[in-house]
């Protein structure tokens, strides 16, 4: 329900923010963290940082290399990658975990303060998107 709701927030009309990737530490998927000034006065520095090194690190466990990637590898050969249409990838599942995390930051953090992350997937892992859905820092009288 919660997705559902997010999904209608109306994306075309708005203000955006990008958050480019940072390849200062090679090329695993990691954005840059510091704080984009057209945010200022939206939401807290730390609860930005907080929020993309959340991110840095899900996308860092989505690639890494481990024993258990090497063995999916080796069964999806085995059975001619049919596997593939019993189960998902470890890096299938933590893109999931990572959808569930901005709709959860959307929902409890960035909605509330006219603001929307755009899950990085539907921009090719290039940039994440924070979209200005309405000005709240003019509002105060």
């Amino acid at each position: 329900m919660a997705s559902a709701q997010v999904d209608r927030v109306p994306r075309t009309c708005c203000a955006k923010v990008f958050i480019q990737r940072d390849y200062s530490e090679g090329t695993f998927c990691r954005f840059q963290n510091k704080f984009p000034p057209e945010l200022e006065g939206k939401v807290e520095p730390s609860v930005f940082e907080q929020t993309m090194n959340t991110l840095n690190s899900k996308y860092y466990e989505a690639e890494r290399r481990a024993s258990r990637t090497y063995c999916e590898g080796c069964l999806a050969c085995l059975t001619a990658y049919v596997i593939y249409l019993c189960m998902d990838t470890h890096y299938e599942k933590c893109l999931k975990s990572i959808a569930r995390y901005i709709q959860e930051q959307n929902k409890s953090v960035y909605l509330p303060r006219g603001l929307m992350i755009v899950d990085p997937i539907e921009r090719g892992l290039r940039v994440v998107e924070i979209c200005i859905l309405h000005d709240t820092s003019g509002m105060k009288s």
